[in-house]
């Protein structure tokens, strides 16, 4: 594999999202005194496996993505859910398969299937490669995740795609090479819809103040708790805030921000798989703890390193056809 800095950032951002997501896997659904009880004051570390449905459904958008040449759409993701069905399906949440049942059972398109659909983080924790293919252009990584995140959310839960959008964005924004925690957050916020995803928007700047004066981790988790936990611990309401203020706590520090993501309970998984992304694109694999590397590559089923060559072909292929348009609009006068 090339050591560029572009396949760096593309693997970085596959290696963290998958550790993130195993870390968090053991302390999913605890509150954080159950975990220092569980694990001790320092609480989970390390971590085991190749992480849950999150990691699952993000190597079906890949290769949603594979298929589609690199650009891929709703009916694409839909797609990969009837491709993965006998190997995914007992690890999908219940909004993925209400939405997967109707488009099987022929009841719905897949750009409707989202709609009514309950609230869940299901698209906005797989959705990093959807930011790896639109690196350094976290505009467009939102306006192509509204429409492969409307599968899964639509409606009345339509800021559950919002979720996903910001993600992408995020992810996107951290390609650049002089990005830092600070544009990357702004960047998930700032090509969200103004006025439809205004609830979102609003949350998120909450609990980005919040961590702004909660002056520690276990300050601002106790606080977070008592301020924004929702009925359903995985609704993006709740997690998107709770990630980007994790990040800004832990100053984007790959090792500090994906540890604290993994023990802040509730969605720890979901949490940590978008925090590990993040930081993962930011700073790439070089950034990410050798140790930590090193464990997933060990694991022969892990194929990151191919996906990281194609994928860094499509952003290169991409940006040559940006180039081309540029050149076509030119020779206009």
């Amino acid at each position: 594999m090339t050591t560029d800095r572009l396949s760096d950032k593309i693997y970085g951002c596959l290696l963290g999202g998958l550790i993130g997501d195993a870390m968090g896997a053991p302390t999913e659904r605890l509150h954080y005194n159950e975990i220092i009880e569980k694990f001790g004051p320092d609480g989970v570390s390390d971590f085991e496996g190749v992480g849950t449905d999150d990691t699952a459904i993000r190597e079906q958008l890949l290769d949603a993505i594979f298929k589609s040449e690199g650009r891929p759409n709703v009916d694409n993701f839909a797609q990969s859910f009837i491709d993965f069905k006998e190997q995914n399906r007992h690890l999908w949440f219940v909004s993925v398969r209400n939405a997967f049942g109707k488009y099987e059972q022929g009841l719905e398109l897949p750009v409707y299937a989202g709609w009514g659909n309950m609230q869940s983080s299901s698209t906005a924790m797989s959705i990093s490669p959807m930011g790896i293919l639109n690196a350094c252009n976290p505009r467009q990584a939102a306006y192509e995740t509204m429409d492969v995140a409307s599968f899964i959310h639509n409606g009345l839960s339509g800021y559950c795609r919002d979720a996903a959008c910001a993600m992408a964005a995020a992810v996107a924004e951290a390609f650049e090479a002089n990005a830092t925690i600070d544009t990357v957050i702004d960047a998930a916020t700032r090509y969200l819809l103004p006025v439809s995803a205004a609830e979102l928007t609003k949350t998120i700047a909450a609990g980005l103040d919040l961590a702004n004066s909660s002056g520690s981790y276990e300050a601002f988790r106790e606080a977070y708790y008592a301020q924004f936990q929702r009925t359903l611990l995985a609704d993006s309401m709740e997690t998107i805030p709770a990630t980007l203020a994790i990040l800004k706590l832990a100053e984007g520090d790959p090792e500090r921000s994906i540890i604290w993501a993994a023990n802040f309970g509730r969605d720890a998984d979901t949490i940590g798989t978008m925090v590990g992304g993040v930081v993962g694109a930011l700073h790439g694999a070089s950034g990410l703890p050798p140790a930590w590397v090193a464990k997933v590559e060990a694991n022969p089923d892990v194929k990151y390193k191919a996906y990281t060559e194609r994928l860094a072909g499509l952003v290169r292929s991409r940006l040559s056809e940006a180039q081309g348009r540029i050149a076509a609009v030119e020779a206009l006068g």
